[in-house]
């Protein structure tokens, strides 16, 4: 994608003035990214408190929770177009003024469509805003733009930030009310924007790049799409799948959604994602591997929370205190990665072989250990497997992208797809799959403990049929989540074996072109999307 990267002089920002030490002005951009970070929408760690003060359900607000990663992930194949388009400060003051919005109609909202339309515009800013400010430090952090040694760094960023935004909720919402995290983040946000309007000068680029040729019809197609595959899994279970009416107008709006896409992608000279990024090797290798990862890493959603509250009794500021071993694996598995990935090379599958090991050790270490007396320590090294895990696996195969041979004109389109696979379905069609599979094998084994209980024990049929009940589905609940772990061992085991014994010799050597390169790139998408307009 670009040739070797020379040397370069003392890094400087030229947006933020010289009376600014030079050395504070990249940290003054990294906080920038942690307050976006924080901000954009509902807070999925005060979904029960959300629930329990408005009329919205739990399946409302995290539809509303991940129409915010649609938002993100759409925004990735304009988003080089929209930074060479306005300053650094235009950008980072147009996003905070509408993320202060989201936060405060998510605060004051119960209408779920405006709730899930204001969280999928913030997550489209957020990104935005997110990208001025990484790639304003990304010659700070490698100077010779290897995108390994980035993403560590985004993923050490992002991912930490999910956690610490759970564990400062439930934090919040202890000592005050869930509507306060929207106001401080609002305060948080209000603080950056007069910083930026002090310390960032409306510096553009040497090239000024309309926004011209963008497909705007293909990404709100995209959008519906996503959006629409989003809610069959969110809803899914609460609708009883494709008995309802819901769920199949959902299915085929998406469905013509896609189908308009891949139709206008075979004469559009310009796509929003065109076929050349949909057939990239490196991208349908990353979009299956995400799919096996993150279903079996969806025990995450659906059954740590209910494992932890209703059968070890944790409230939610113990539960919430796990995150911080999560946070420690991600940590840890960033740091693994940029020594051994970034700096050292290791191969792309050796970082596979681990990213699934250390999954394997999570299921396999609740598979053997969950019961009614397991203590709250006892759950720090699962959880810091999991954390290490996913970040390796998100961190390699996003620098696969990278060093997929497409152009540049098409590595957004790339980032897109990535972040469709990676984050959104990631979040949502793993915990439809083992949620689902949850409920069929607790009525299995609800009824089989059950007859059980009545025929051994006679002394079970005194017993009030509320407390036999509850008795009865608790332990049904412990038994389906130990099978299901059990399968998912079974399954990842087997790919681990067939990640070993596969060749694989690549190394990652994903250089990042000079921006100065991009800009002549866009330049030249813009004049030929101009020219084919005007023929």
């Amino acid at each position: 994608m670009a040739d070797w990267h020379g040397p370069q002089g003392p890094f400087d920002i030229p947006d933020v003035p010289n009376y600014v030490p030079r050395r504070l002005k990249p940290w003054l951009f990294i906080v920038f990214v942690l307050i976006i970070q924080f901000s954009g929408g509902v807070y999925l760690a005060a979904a029960s408190d959300m629930v329990g003060t408005t009329a919205l359900m739990q399946e409302d607000i995290l539809m509303a929770g991940y129409a915010s990663l649609v938002g993100l992930a759409i925004n990735f194949a304009v988003m080089f177009r929209v930074k060479f388009r306005f300053s650094n400060r235009t950008q980072l003051l147009v996003s905070g003024t509408v993320l202060i919005a989201a936060s405060i109609i998510c605060a004051n909202t119960t209408s779920v469509p405006v709730l899930v339309a204001t969280c999928f515009v913030a997550g489209w800013f957020r990104m935005q805003a997110t990208l001025a400010c990484n790639s304003t430090i990304q010659l700070w952090l490698t100077p010779v733009r290897d995108m390994a040694i980035f993403f560590c760094y985004v993923y050490l960023v992002v991912d930490s930030v999910i956690q610490l935004s759970g564990i400062f909720t439930i934090y919040t919402i202890f000592h005050l009310e869930w509507e306060y995290m929207h106001w401080i983040m609002t305060g948080l946000l209000a603080l950056m924007m007069l910083i930026v309007l002090i310390l960032v000068k409306p510096v553009r680029g040497p090239i000024f790049i309309p926004l011209l040729g963008i497909d705007w019809l293909g990404a709100m197609l995209w959008a519906g799409f996503m959006l629409c595959f989003t809610f069959i899994c969110v809803y899914g279970n609460f609708y009883d799948w494709w008995d309802a009416a819901e769920i199949r107008g959902a299915t085929l709006l998406g469905l013509c959604c896609l189908g308009i896409n891949l139709w206008r992608a075979t004469f559009l000279h310009h796509p929003y994602i065109s076929f050349r990024a949909m057939r990239n090797r490196n991208v349908i290798r990353a979009t299956g591997i995400y799919l096996v990862f993150f279903t079996l890493m969806a025990t995450e959603h659906v059954f740590e929370h209910t494992y932890a509250a209703t059968i070890l009794g944790f409230d939610e500021t113990n539960l919430i205190d796990l995150n911080w071993w999560v946070m420690g694996g991600i940590v840890a598995g960033c740091w693994l990665t940029y020594v051994t990935f970034a700096l050292r090379k290791w191969r792309y599958k050796t970082m596979t072989v681990i990213g699934f090991a250390l999954a394997c050790v999570y299921l396999a270490y609740f598979y053997f250990t969950i019961d009614y007396g397991v203590e709250k320590e006892m759950l720090s090294f699962p959880l810091f497997c999991r954390g290490m895990a996913s970040v390796i696996i998100s961190i390699v195969f996003l620098t696969s992208i990278v060093q997929s041979g497409l152009p540049f004109q098409m590595f957004p389109q790339a980032l897109t797809i990535n972040g469709f696979t990676g984050a959104v379905m990631g979040a949502t069609l793993g915990p439809a799959i083992v949620g689902e599979w949850l409920r069929h094998a607790m009525v299995r084994n609800a009824s089989l403990l059950g007859s059980r209980l009545t025929d051994v024990n006679p002394e079970a049929s005194h017993i009030p049929f509320g407390q036999l009940y509850g008795m009865v589905q608790q332990q049904a609940m412990l038994e389906s989540m130990k099978e299901i772990y059990g399968w998912l061992l079974i399954i990842g085991l087997t790919f681990l074996l067939i990640v070993g014994v596969s060749y694989g010799s690549v190394r990652p050597f994903a250089i990042f072109p000079k921006w100065s390169s991009v800009r002549r790139a866009m330049k030249h998408l813009v004049r030929a999307q101009a020219r084919v307009e005007l023929n």
